[in-house]
């Protein structure tokens, strides 16, 4: 088995990866409560809460499961906060000298890159790279707060990032939106929670779309259109229209996604196409990128909810099945909080 860290964010996790079955179990712990006082994440606090909560998650592990079968061990070494990369790294390599197994050091965005294929293995364990190479070359949208990102994966499974954003991520437009409202922290599921009885085409806002050339995206102005809206209306008027609100804003980002990934599915020969991070647990994101794909004839494939947010599950899968990965040196592992795909 692969056992995985995780602590590039806010995220506390672990997880226990058999090629032959399967995530043989999964412990997280959330730090949202914490974060969601000061309206984001601190990355200080954040920092402590891993020293306080990886020794509890591996004792759930050892209870649970266990670590007898355990050959290697992966950590997410970047990008992310450093001081949060940092305790995860160096409990990975005390874990791996302690056992006298491999230590490898994986990058979180290209866990997100892998994770809709978790359930394409959990579906089939002994016929997945029958089923991969079917799936090949593939499209895939990685939209999160940090970071959104379209790429290809090609049949011999090396990536190609092929846009990305100019500014904001999505994930981080929807959480500044979120703060200009006064919904809280995390926005995302905020503004799709009050968007569900508002209208999407209530407010006109931009869509950020640029030249029908070019695949980057672009939030920032659409978070100033939000502020110059607000500053029209009155605190009144705004309780009342929070619901269209947030249904016009949220359909912005979604249409500005969409767009950039039909532009990009249409320009060569895609057998499947990919959704991941974050954000993608949003259901109109999921419902729209859905009916692409089917009008493309090829599948969706959609990262479970538990694997969509920092989670050691895809950093443990992403050990296993990308041929980037690289066994590391104990003493020459280190962390890249800016470390690029």
């Amino acid at each position: 088995m692969i056992l995985a860290l995780e602590s590039s964010c806010d995220e506390t996790a672990v997880a226990l990866f058999d090629p032959a079955r399967g995530l043989a179990g999964e412990w997280v712990h959330s730090q949202i409560a914490l974060h969601g006082r000061y309206g984001g994440v601190v990355p200080d606090l954040a920092t402590r809460e891993h020293l306080r909560n990886f020794a509890p998650l591996f004792e759930l592990a050892r209870a649970e499961v266990g670590f007898s079968g355990v050959s290697q061990v992966a950590v997410t070494h970047g990008p992310g906060l450093a001081g949060c990369l940092a305790v995860g790294v160096a409990a990975a390599k005390a874990l791996a000298l302690a056992w006298r197994v491999p230590l490898v050091g994986v990058n979180h965005l290209r866990g997100h890159v892998f994770s809709p294929f978790i359930g394409v293995h959990a579906e089939a364990p002994a016929e997945f790279s029958t089923r991969l190479d079917g799936l090949l070359p593939h499209l895939g949208l990685v939209v999160s707060g940090g970071n959104t990102l379209l790429f290809t994966l090609d049949r011999e499974r090396r990536l190609n990032v092929i846009s990305s954003t100019k500014d904001d991520a999505a994930g981080e437009a929807l959480d500044k939106g979120a703060k200009l409202l006064a919904l809280g922290y995390p926005g995302g599921p905020l503004i799709e929670q009050r968007a569900l009885s508002g209208r999407a085409d209530a407010f006109d806002f931009p869509r950020g779309i640029g030249p029908r050339s070019d695949l980057d995206f672009s939030f920032s102005g659409l978070k100033t259109s939000l502020r110059y809206q607000l500053e029209k209306m009155s605190p009144a008027a705004i309780t009342e229209r929070l619901p269209d609100l947030c249904a016009s804003y949220q359909q912005a980002v979604i249409d500005a996604l969409v767009r950039k990934t039909t532009l990009a599915l249409r320009r060569d020969g895609f057998r499947s196409l990919g959704l991941s991070g974050g954000v993608a647990n949003n259901r109109v994101l999921r419902a729209a990128l859905g009916g692409l794909a089917q009008e493309q004839g090829i599948p969706l494939l959609a990262a479970q909810p538990k694997h969509t947010g920092d989670n050691a599950g895809m950093i443990a899968f992403a050990a296993w099945v990308d041929p980037s990965v690289r066994e590391a040196d104990l003493a020459g592992l280190e962390i890249a909080p800016s470390l690029t795909l």
